[in-house]
């Protein structure tokens, strides 16, 4: 397919390639001219494998998917992996079997060499393999269940070799193979019926019952193949480039399609300069991974955006990133923050320019109800600064320049991107004169399918300016300290306002100051330099407010001390109620509303309002109070709680809580309760974000009062104020899932000591182990041995410090009686002999469950009691489990026990056992994970 050549300038690559769609298979003769570009000699040559990853559940690929919480390839049927075979390899031609898996990853191939590759020397590679192409359900790249196949790093590429050592990566999903350009020559065979979209020049020819297509590329990277067996894909001819993308509106003509096209191409041409290629390929598989966020956030039945918008922002973002990345040869695990970066910046600058009044949430956004709410009026573009300030609250952001493959899905896929780009936005807008769009066309043009780093960018874009930009290179991309500005106070003269601005965070950035009149901008400035405070002295003059970052150019962490009136009046910010959770008005004090649900046996169905000041973005300081009334028991109940949450950076600790809470309802007829409960909760940082789980600890002081009948002395079980010190540690993982709890307590007559140990196993037959240890220990307990209030429960927790949601805490009979809460002894069966039922002493019980079917498990369970003056008890259950919704509905059939076999016993249904929740917040929540 290709001439040998000793000293070849460029890379080629020749493929011949057999589609069996019988077998889901590629048969596949590759021969690659690989040129030493570096300036030493080479013993070996890597190959990216990438089919390869798809073998089975032992590759990196798989591992990295059950980090993200996806099975579906750990549990895959060898009909749907993927596979490369490989049968023969050559050097110039002569066979050998000198080569191996690299680095202990089956996705990557090393094959040795005989001699030295001498820099600028060229050698033949030529390998014959078969591909078995996975099912696209598990990266969206493979077959697809209509037959079609969208193919993406399918075939072996070298990787590229500089500083002394291969960059080869692993395939993770994210679709970040470094790799040089090259000159492509391929043949692909398809039967009859199929059609071959490639972002090569392509011709087609018939022979026997094949369809031969022939596609042609000069320094080229990343070929995409997509091979369908129907007309999905539609070609566009603009005056630049001929696109080809299956991502269609109905609604819309091709000839405006065509018009929306070449504005996108000259907006971007404006940017970054001419398309080096004619053809380029836009699928709709890789748009999904990459896709315009925002556009979904309301059902497709609601039609919120026109249709001229929704296709024009997702071809542009689709566009704009097949145009870097086939052009910038960037090291994606390391740069990636600069192409996330400049397309973000183009979508923001493109979006600014055509849809400057766009909403979030489009059409909806002027509904009834809906107008007035701060989110509903975000425009489109608001969106940026917005995830990057909910990321940067709670303390979950990473640096731009933190490995990719460390990111959290959410920072990778979404708030790093927006970061990136909002700093391109920030530069622009300090440096002014276009000399951003300047060095961006610049940069382009110097490295143009040639490799590079963002040091190079950098070294353009300092040249191109005068000003001082070590605050963005240096902390903006490095770290995550977040620029926070205020206005500490203004002082006039007759002539002269005298503002005082001050740095609360450790990052000295450019600010932007305003004077505003009447939400207008009536003058803006950039003040530098401000590492602790400045004051700098401005004319007075049409303008009634001072503002910082006013127009929100770059990502601040906190907005709502940004401003000042230059004459002060009474009430700076009003009070304002608003409905549900808002965005925060930095001109008003709000106060969020929303009605509350619960129902307990007592106080009948529990009607109640929330107030709380806690918007969409947190607060450091949150509080929220529920008064409400009880239906059955005509009374007012509720609930409060009050905290402040302080998140260092860069710290062992993630946060450190303050707060206090309280509740007061009823726990008998007549009779209720009142609990405060000051706390300090201490939470570790994880390992790295991509580890889910928790590390915390927490001490509490509980005071308890509870009201007694009328006549009845006050005794230590209605009166008592208890110390607690707890531990948890989480490690929830999808395969093999890990918890930790233990506690200890400190009251006037006893003190205690337990923990709780959780594990469930998730085995390769899709089988789910579940295994839960509890052991509890009296140290000391001089308390009333006949009453049990203090002691373990072994089937019923007593919850003496009212933590569980009890519908019926007195109830000892009856149909409240049967609610189960996974607490304690986690036993199901009831016992009727108290010395069974609790232990004052110490107990230890073992719960464990395995999958039968869907949501039916069997469970077994055994314990040891021990109470003062009784034997120890040895207890043991067995039953089915229905886990219709985990920990929201369920229900728990008792089949043996030490009663012997309960199924058949009278009064079955009283041993049935349930757990119910009706908290609304956690039914959403729950919601929210993908269940609904």
């Amino acid at each position: 397919m290709f001439a040998f050549t000793g000293k070849a300038q460029q890379t080629k690559i020749g493929i011949k390639a057999l589609l069996l769609p019988q077998t889901n298979q590629l048969a596949v003769q590759q021969r690659i001219v690989y040129t030493n570009k570096s300036d030493n000699f080479l013993q070996n040559i890597v190959l990216h494998n990438w089919p390869n990853s798809f073998k089975d559940r032992k590759t990196t690929l798989s591992k990295r998917m059950i980090e993200n919480h996806k099975k579906s390839l750990y549990f895959a049927d060898s009909v749907d992996t993927g596979l490369t075979n490989i049968q023969r390899v050559a050097l110039n031609f002569k066979k050998t079997d000198n080569y191996k898996i690299y680095n202990r990853q089956s996705d990557l191939l090393e094959i040795t060499l005989e001699n030295k590759l001498a820099p600028n020397d060229s050698i033949i590679l030529t390998i014959n393999y078969s591909i078995r192409i996975p099912n696209n359900k598990f990266t969206g790249y493979g077959r697809s269940p209509e037959g079609n196949y969208n193919l993406r790093y399918w075939y072996l590429v070298p990787a590229v070799y500089k500083n002394l050592k291969w960059h080869a990566y692993s395939n993770i999903d994210i679709d970040h193979m470094y790799m040089d350009v090259a000159d492509y020559n391929l043949n692909i065979n398809v039967p009859i019926g199929y059609h071959v979209n490639s972002s090569l020049t392509s011709e087609l020819s018939y022979t026997k019952n094949l369809a031969v297509f022939k596609l042609k590329g000069k320094n080229r990277v990343d070929l995409q193949l997509n091979i369908t067996r129907n007309g999905s894909y539609s070609f566009y001819n603009t005056d630049a480039v001929k696109v080809i993308s299956n991502i269609e509106s109905k609604e819309l003509s091709n000839s405006i399609k065509k018009t929306i096209l070449n504005r996108e191409l000259d907006f971007i041409k404006d940017y970054l300069g001419a398309y080096p290629h004619k053809e380029i390929l836009i699928d709709k598989e890789s748009y999904l991974k990459n896709k315009v966020q925002g556009l979904d956030l309301i059902p497709q039945f609601l039609s919120s955006f026109p249709d001229v918008f929704e296709w024009d922002l997702k071809l542009f973002k689709a566009l704009s990133r097949k145009f870097i990345e086939h052009t910038l040869l960037l090291d994606k695990n390391k740069d990636y923050w600069l192409i996330d970066g400049i397309q973000t910046y183009l979508l923001m600058q493109y979006t600014n320019k055509y849809y400057p009044e766009a909403k979030l949430f489009g059409k909806i956004s002027k509904t009834w109800g809906l107008r007035k709410f701060n989110l509903s009026q975000m425009n489109f573009n608001d969106k940026y600064p917005f995830v990057y300030q909910f990321s940067a609250r709670k303390n979950i952001d990473q640096s731009l320049t933190t490995q990719i493959d460390s990111l959290s899905n959410f920072n990778r896929k979404i708030v790093n991107k927006y970061k990136a780009g909002l700093g391109l936005r920030y530069l622009d807008q300090f440096l002014g004169n276009g000399i951003l769009q300047k060095s961006l066309k610049e940069y382009f043009e110097n490295y143009k399918l040639r490799r590079s780093t963002s040091q190079d960018f950098q070294t353009i874009l300092l040249k191109n300016s005068n000003k001082d930009l070590g605050w963005f290179f240096g902390d903006y991309l490095q770290s995550k300290k977040k620029i926070d500005y205020t206005l500490k106070k203004i002082r006039k003269t007759n002539d002269s306002l005298f503002i005082t601005i001050k740095n609360k965070r450790n990052i000295t950035a450019p600010v932007a100051l305003y004077g505003v009149k009447d939400k207008k901008i009536k003058w803006k400035k950039w003040i530098t330099g401000v590492d602790k405070t400045k004051t700098i002295g401005i004319p007075k003059g049409d303008y009634d407010k001072i503002s910082l970052n006013y127009e929100y150019l770059y990502p601040e962490f906190n907005l709502r001390n940004n401003w000042k009136n230059i004459n002060p009046k009474l009430f700076e910010r009003p009070l304002q109620f608003k409905f549900i959770k808002d965005l925060n008005d930095p001109y008003y004090h709000q106060i969020y509303y929303k009605p509350s649900f619960n129902y307990n046996y007592y106080d009948g169905v529990i009607l109640g309002m929330g107030f709380s000041n806690k918007p969409l973005l947190k607060n450091n300081l949150e509080y929220k109070i529920v008064p409400a009334y009880g239906t059955k028991s005509n009374a007012i109940s509720g609930k409060f709680s009050i905290k402040y949450n302080y998140l260092p950076e860069n710290k062992l600790i993630y946060k450190l809580t303050f707060g206090a809470s309280g509740n007061t309802y009823h726990y008998t007829e007549n009779l209720s309760y009142k609990t405060f409960n000051p706390s300090i909760t201490l939470r570790f940082n994880r390992k790295t974000l991509r580890v889910a789980g928790n590390n915390s600890i927490n001490l509490r002081y509980l005071m308890i009062q509870k009201e007694t009948p009328p006549g009845q002395a006050i005794s230590d079980e209605n009166r008592y104020n208890i110390w607690k010190l707890g531990y948890t540690f989480s490690k929830p993982e999808i395969i093999n899932d890990f918890k930790f709890q233990t506690s200890i307590e400190f009251a006037d007559k006893f003190s205690k000591f337990t923990t709780t140990t959780h594990f469930r196993k998730l085995t390769n037959k899709h089988r789910q182990f579940d295994f839960r240890l509890y052991t509890g220990i009296f140290i000391n307990n001089r308390t009333d041995t006949n009453s049990n209030y203090f002691s373990f429960g072994l089937s019923k927790p007593q919850d003496y410090l009212f933590e569980y949601n009890l519908f019926g805490r007195s109830e000892d009979t009856g149909f409240i009686n049967q609610q189960f809460i996974n607490a304690e002894g986690g036993f199901k069966s009831f016992y009727t002999q108290k010395h069974h039922q609790f232990a004052n002493s110490w107990m230890t019980t073992l719960n464990t469950s395995v999958s039968l079917w869907n949501w039916l498990e069997a469970y077994n369970d055994f314990g040891l009691l021990k109470s003062t003056n009784t034997p120890v008890f040895f207890a043991h259950e067995s039953g089915l489990r229905c886990n219709f919704i985990n920990t929201i509905f369920e229900l728990y059939f008792p089949i043996h026990s030490n009663s012997g076999w309960e199924i058949g016993q009278n009064n079955y249904t009283e041993k049935i056992r349930f757990t119910l929740t009706l908290d609304i917040t956690k039914i959403f929540n729950f919601a929210r994970r993908g269940f609904l």
